[in-house]
């Protein structure tokens, strides 16, 4: 039985390339994949967006003009109470049919920086997920930190982990099932860098093919020797929440062709939250390594 699925405002973003740094046309494939599904798509406004993407090489003969359209939907996922809201966004030209689930961190999945990543991710050919994992209850900066701890213990680990399987199936849906996609990639920042470890641990290779874990906190180390694919990590080792005796122990269970990348003196979310000119620049080759690890996992061995 197929998932429910309600779709609200879409847009469509402009991507400019670093290497160009000019204005694509916006413009929208007639033969785009996911308009050939039958769905009850509620289109409310239109609007554009230009995002600076990394130079991507995806095979001979393609080069930065593979980064210029992404569309993106708000979606509503499952039925009734267990019915979780996502953020759906899918490059257009250079579609290569790989999905991608991203797991937020505290902030949520409306967040600013979490989308700006994941058009990121989408502008280089990926079909990219971010579920709502709060349920609407994201941590606000404008919050107490002596709250923190009430509000993690107010989002139920068994209803997280139960909303990001009505994501992954609904993933499974749309990619694997009908043969769009071999295998599903992940990735997590911080709270969903951690959730990532126990995603793969469930999983065990089912879905998902290749995970990225960016700076996770409260990974439980036990659950690495379940994980059956290779996983990246990276962190900086100036960061309290991620430890990177902990990563590295994990990565080592793991196996699997797993790696891990060390930013000498970066702290906690810089990859994609860098707020220096200093920290820019490694926030650049965190990507592009991400990058060329989903390339090369997802996209060739696929």
């Amino acid at each position: 039985m197929g998932m429910a699925l309600t779709v609200t405002p879409l847009f469509r973003a402009s991507i400019a390339t670093s290497a160009t740094a000019t204005r694509q046309p916006c413009l929208r494939r007639p033969d785009f994949f996911f308009a050939q599904r039958k769905r009850n798509i509620n289109s409310q406004r239109l609007f554009t967006r230009n995002t600076v993407c990394s130079l991507v090489q995806v095979e001979d003969g393609v080069n930065d003009e593979a980064c210029e359209l992404v569309n993106g939907v708000e979606l509503s996922i499952g039925e009734g109470n267990d019915s979780i809201q996502a953020y759906l966004c899918t490059a257009v030209k250079n579609n290569n049919e790989t999905g991608v689930l991203v797991l937020s961190d505290i902030f949520g999945f409306e967040d600013s920086s979490t989308r700006d990543f994941a058009y990121r991710v989408a502008c280089n050919g990926y079909n990219v997920l971010v579920p709502d994992l709060f349920r609407g209850d994201p941590w606000g900066k404008d919050r107490p930190k002596t709250m923190f701890e009430q509000w993690m213990a107010g989002q139920d680990s068994q209803r997280v982990a139960k909303d990001i399987a009505t994501a992954t199936e609904w993933m499974v849906n749309e990619f694997m099932a009908a043969g769009i996609s071999k295998k599903l990639g992940i990735i997590g920042f911080c709270f969903g860098g951690g959730k990532v470890i126990e995603v793969l641990a469930r999983d065990q290779g089912t879905c998902f093919g290749i995970g990225v874990s960016f700076y996770g906190t409260r990974i439980d180390q036990s659950l690495a020797s379940n994980i059956m694919v290779p996983v990246l990590f990276i962190s900086g080792d100036n960061d309290p929440l991620c430890q990177v005796s902990i990563i590295k122990d994990v990565e080592k269970r793991i196996g699997r062709g797993s790696r891990t990348d060390i930013f000498e003196g970066r702290g906690h979310a810089f990859a994609h939250r860098p707020g220096s000119p200093e920290e820019d620049a490694d926030a650049e080759q965190a990507f592009t390594i991400m990058r060329n690890w989903l390339h090369d996992g997802l996209v060739v061995n696929n």
